[in-house]
């Protein structure tokens, strides 16, 4: 209904400007018509496409409003009683508005055209993921070596490196103090590739054959060895930085060792002062 109403007016811009019969009925569809390709064209292109046929439909609409306009402030141009060429009675005016009538048709082959030709081209983002994604399978199934890939291969886990779990030894590999020995024997692991015709599945779990086989210590045999050990250390090195050391335990078991000692040396001295005194 709002293309009929703006029919009349624009018949009758097009007559005034020198437009026949047939030309004059033609010339709605140059504005109104592609007022609605640019409609088409925004719901389907995107990005600068779709801005650009935002532009093309708001130029065309402000030009047919604007014609609308002119055609209700002119009366002579209902009846067509003005001269040709005659949009309005000041002349600059009148320039300004048969250019803009006269310059109409021309814009619609140019931006027409390139409307159509943008709204054929386009493709779909899903069509052309699809497209993307076939040529992808057909790339990676072909394959440009002549032997196939030898499966990966899988490192044996080294049983050293669970011992850092053991509460009573999460420092056994500390070199210890140093000049000191160890007696304490060293497995040496060799890492060996395992043939596998399948990729076998990390679950960061250490096997039970790969665990140490050395029992844990409670804290009653910790004490008893850090007393054979430090038997013949002065106060001064009774230290729980050297008593971890050599013990291979926790800092925390080291610090409890350390306080124990020292009150054990404590309570001796004093049983040793009384017995002195008494002598």
């Amino acid at each position: 209904m709002a293309f009929r109403v703006s029919w009349n007016a624009l018949r009758d811009i097009a007559r005034a400007i020198g437009a026949d019969p047939t030309a004059a009925t033609l010339y709605p569809f140059v504005v109104d018509g592609l007022m609605a390709l640019a409609l088409v064209a925004t719901l389907v292109l995107v990005g600068d496409d779709r801005r650009f046929a935002l532009r093309v439909l708001a130029a065309y609409t402000v030009a047919s409003l604007v014609l609308n306009y002119v055609h209700g402030l002119v009366p002579g141009l209902h009846g067509a009683s003005v001269d040709w060429g005659r949009l309005a009675d000041w002349d600059p005016a009148n320039w300004a508005l048969v250019l803009l009538a006269t310059s109409l048709p021309v814009g619609s082959i140019y931006f027409g055209s390139d409307l159509v030709a943008k709204v054929l081209h386009h493709r779909p983002e899903t069509t052309a993921v699809a497209e993307e994604s076939t040529q992808t399978d057909v790339n990676r199934s072909t394959s440009d070596l002549d032997e196939s890939t030898p499966p990966p291969l899988t490192a044996v886990p080294d049983p050293a490196a669970d011992q850092s779990t053991d509460p009573d030894h999460p420092a056994d590999t500390d070199p210890g103090p140093i000049g000191a020995e160890s007696t304490r024997p060293v497995a040496v692991v060799t890492a060996v590739a395992a043939e596998s015709t399948r990729p076998r599945r990390a679950t960061g779990r250490v096997p039970d054959a790969a665990r140490s086989t050395r029992p844990r210590r409670t804290a009653a045999d910790l004490l008893t060895e850090a007393r054979s050990a430090t038997a013949d250390w002065p106060d001064a090195d009774l230290t729980a930085e050297a008593i971890r050391r050599v013990m291979r335990t926790s800092a925390e078991r080291a610090r409890g060792l350390r306080d124990t000692l020292r009150a054990e040396r404590a309570d001796a001295a004093a049983r040793a002062n009384v017995v002195t005194e008494v002598a």
